[in-house]
């Protein structure tokens, strides 16, 4: 049977396909923002003094890295919402409870891999730069946001890329809860058109685009900051 790439990229298919990865954009950067604010407040705790913070975020980022990313999804979205009450689960499931819970999961669980990327970038700091701020009367929080932060973020950065493209290649999890995203139309789409082939090559294409642009980002914002600071 010759190639026929017509029958999954026009009309109804073509749509289709625009749609789902539409869906996927929205997933990857969502829950990439909710990793973030979350993996920064890991990073806080872990750096603090606190024995039982430092603890507890130790035993958050065991977690979600030795439990894999597909049971974390099937975990929020089949178990956790029966332990909310039946009000909640009512307005949940009217809010997109699938696309919801994938957001959180996916969000949660990358946390644990940017908190140590940048736990390991602010490692690389010499202690003599937190000694300076403090030295300039600025507080524990002001030091980390004013000079401690920046610099460990740019030593991050090759690491976050990497999990950011990982995150943006979990997505395609989501289809196992019903998360309408590339994946999801793909298989859709194969199971109407029986064209198998191109359906998955156009997925395959759309994925590897998307990555390597990210990828890509990620090497002109890195040479970006490592000429910044140069100067």
């Amino acid at each position: 049977m010759a190639l026929d790439f017509s029958n999954v990229m026009t009309g109804h298919y073509g749509q289709m396909i625009i749609d789902g990865t539409a869906v996927t954009l929205e997933l990857a950067l969502g829950a990439w923002l909710l990793a973030m604010f979350i993996a920064l407040l890991l990073v806080m705790l872990r750096l603090s003094n606190k024995r039982f913070a430092q603890l507890l975020v130790a035993a958050y980022v065991s977690y979600h890295r030795n439990v894999p990313t597909l049971i974390q999804l099937m975990m929020w979205y089949f178990a956790i919402p029966t332990l909310l009450p039946e009000s909640l689960q009512m307005w949940v499931n009217e809010m997109n409870a699938e696309f919801l819970f994938s957001l959180v999961a996916l969000g949660l669980c990358q946390a644990a891999y940017f908190s140590e990327d940048i736990r390991s970038g602010l490692r690389a700091i010499h202690e003599g730069q937190n000694e300076a701020a403090r030295a300039l009367g600025m507080g524990y929080l002001r030091a980390m946001r004013l000079v401690i932060l920046p610099q460990g973020l740019r030593n991050a950065l090759p690491s976050v890329i990497n999990h950011t493209v990982l995150l943006f290649k979990n997505t395609s999890l989501a289809m196992v809860i019903g998360v309408v995203e590339l994946t999801y139309v793909t298989r859709d789409i194969e199971n109407q058109t029986f064209r198998t082939f191109e359906a998955y090559i156009v997925a395959t294409v759309g994925y590897l685009a998307f990555s390597l642009l990210l990828m890509g980002g990620g090497a002109l914002l890195a040479r970006r900051f490592q000429r910044a600071y140069a100067r």
